[in-house]
Order: structure tokens, then C-alpha cells, then sequence
């Protein structure tokens, strides 16, 4: 049995089949292909598979697709401009040095960019708080959090 679902991801509309227990970041990335969106754990711990869907951030690895029928998700892909050009907290991770591995960095970004959208001014505090559900086994956090306020002033 599937069900139809249709969402609007990075601002294209996708209709698509789909099992009822498919998992929304496997529809992003196994059905749409945008690998951008990690999975880590598979148990909402790491991060790694943040999206903002209608606005709020989740970890897509819990949330089943049919959830977000009728709904707009945003993606890493879909913070870029078309003409390539990155995103403030894309080009402040890579020039602040946010990232190593990079594995966590989309579910980062995107955690990020939900913390900037409700608080555009945040202190060193929020930002930690605001980034506590997302791990990271490489950076030690110190230059992620610098990566965010450096993107908070240019936003």
C-alpha cells in the first residue's frame, strides 16, 4: 500500500507515492536524491538529519513523509541562491572554520538557520543552547558558535 503525497522542498513541488512508514529524510534523499541531509543515528540524537519543515526545525529522522504532505521543507541545497551563491551561515562555517568532517554540518547549518530566524541578535548562550541537539564529534563546537554570531552580523 502507498500513499501520495506532494511537498513542496526548496520551493518545487514533488508528488510522490510512498510507503506509510517512510521517513522523511529518506524521501529527501532516496526519493528526491538530495543527499545533503545526513543520517546519523537514526534516533533524533546527532542532528545530523535537521530540516526546517513548515518553518520550525526537526530532525527528519523522525518524522514520517506523510507528515509533511501539503507542507514546505527546506533543505541544506535550499539555502544556497540559484546562481550558487552560499547562503551567510554556509560561507560563515567555511570562514570561520565550523566545520572538519563536514558529516554534521547540513543538520548544523540548518539548526542555525532556525535559531537566526527566531533570534536574529543571539548571545554566545543561545547559540549553545539553540545548538544543543546537534553533535559533533570533530570541532569541539568553539569555532561553530563563532561561525553563527559571524553569520548572525552579516544576516
Amino acid at each position: 500500500m502507498t500513499v501520495t503525497i506532494t511537498v513542496e522542498v526548496n520551493g518545487e513541488s514533488y508528488t510522490n507515492d510512498v510507503e506509510p512508514r517512510l521517513l522523511l529524510t529518506h524521501y529527501i534523499r532516496e526519493v528526491l536524491n538530495l543527499t545533503g541531509t545526513h543520517v546519523g543515528c537514526d534516533t533524533s540524537n546527532c542532528g545530523a538529519c535537521t530540516i526546517i519543515l513548515d518553518g520550525k526545525a526537526v530532525k527528519s529522522c523522525t518524522v514520517l513523509a506523510v507528515r509533511a504532505n501539503g507542507g514546505k521543507v527546506t533543505t541544506i541545497e535550499g539555502l544556497a541562491k540559484k546562481n550558487g551563491e552560499l547562503h551567510p551561515l554556509q560561507d560563515a562555517f567555511w570562514e570561520k572554520h565550523g566545520l572538519q568532517c563536514g558529516f554534521c554540518t547540513p543538520g548544523m547549518i540548518m539548526s542555525a538557520y532556525d535559531l537566526l530566524s527566531n533570534n536574529p541578535n543571539p548571545s554566545e548562550q543561545d547559540i549553545r543552547e539553540g545548538m544543543s541537539g546537534n553533535l559533533c564529534r570533530c570541532t569541539g563546537y568553539h569555532n561553530i558558535v563563532k561561525a553563527i554570531e559571524y553569520a548572525a552580523q552579516k544576516m
